[in-house]
């Protein structure tokens, strides 16, 4: 199948005699992306312009299917691939992930948009990768009680304070343990199966960062809802210590549970299964 899939792009030349098919298929990390040769190879010099204008369709790695197979972040690519497109760059808000995008530029050769990426030194040689231009010029003409200007990095710290947006999460879990015949719990306490988070997507995004799990909602808006992200651990106390260290507290909580024998004999071990949500605000 990869083989009638290789001659079949190869047959498909796009513009200017290329080897490749107009519509190229992609398997990035295990994310199935399709776009147009001409998109690809928009950026001369750049990694993916070397693969599609340099090389032959038989020299580059395929999947089982007979994709074009790169080893890369699956979920990072699509930034990739949407800056390809108009060579402009658009992140959600709170994008937590910009070391990350910065390194598959650098890998992809895209000098321009790793330049964007990169984190703004200000005068006093700090490190700022939230504060827009206007913010630092504002907060340089501030001054302090004794009338000296303040400086830049404690001018910084304000705006990114007053920018952090008000809402709710919820975290919830299903979770398990089992009741022996003496009442002893075993090793299977509070046994948790998968923690989810339910919220804005971008609070959701600005709290758990690269440990959140997107790959049930990928392309959600960040000003949309969501309720299909869950997290890559299975810690509540984790979950609990990030929300916390970004201002938010718990306001509510509520919790079911049902108990069912490992057997049909009552004397066996009892298992109890429950389902717990946790409501966290920001004022």
């Amino acid at each position: 199948m990869a083989l009638a899939d290789t001659e079949r792009a190869g047959s498909g030349c796009g513009d200017s005699g290329s080897p490749f098919a107009e519509i190229i298929e992609l398997n990035v990390g295990g994310q199935v992306y399709v776009t147009r040769h001409k998109t690809l190879i928009a950026v001369p010099d750049s990694l993916l312009w070397t693969m599609f204008s340099q090389k032959s369709p038989k020299e580059l790695a395929r999947d089982s299917k007979g994709r074009f197979f790169l080893d890369r972040d699956g979920f990072l690519f699509r930034y990739i691939l949407d800056y390809l497109r108009d060579l402009n760059l658009v992140l959600p808000d709170y994008f937590p992930e910009k070391s990350r995008l910065q390194r598959e530029a650098d890998f992809f050769q895209l000098r321009d948009l790793a330049k964007r990426l990169s984190p703004r030194v200000s005068k006093d040689n700090s490190i700022s990768e939230e504060i827009g231009q206007s913010d630092t010029e504002e907060g340089a003409q501030q001054c302090g009680p004794s009338g000296g200007a303040l400086s830049v990095s404690g001018a910084m710290r304000s705006p990114s304070l007053d920018s952090r947006k008000s809402g709710y999460i919820t975290i919830g879990y299903r979770g398990s343990y089992t009741i022996g015949r003496d009442i002893q719990t075993d090793a299977k306490f509070r046994r948790v199966a998968r923690i989810t988070v339910c919220g804005k997507t971008s609070l959701a995004k600005e709290v758990f960062g690269d440990t959140l799990n997107e790959s049930r909602d990928p392309d959600r808006p960040p000003e949309r809802y969501t309720s299909r992200y869950y997290l890559k651990y299975n810690f509540l106390e984790q979950a609990f210590d990030k929300l916390t260290e970004v201002g938010f507290h718990m306001v509510a909580c509520s919790s079911t549970g049902t108990c069912a024998y490992t057997s049909n004999d009552p004397n066996e071990d009892k298992i109890w299964t429950s389902y717990t949500e946790y409501v966290f605000c920001r004022e």
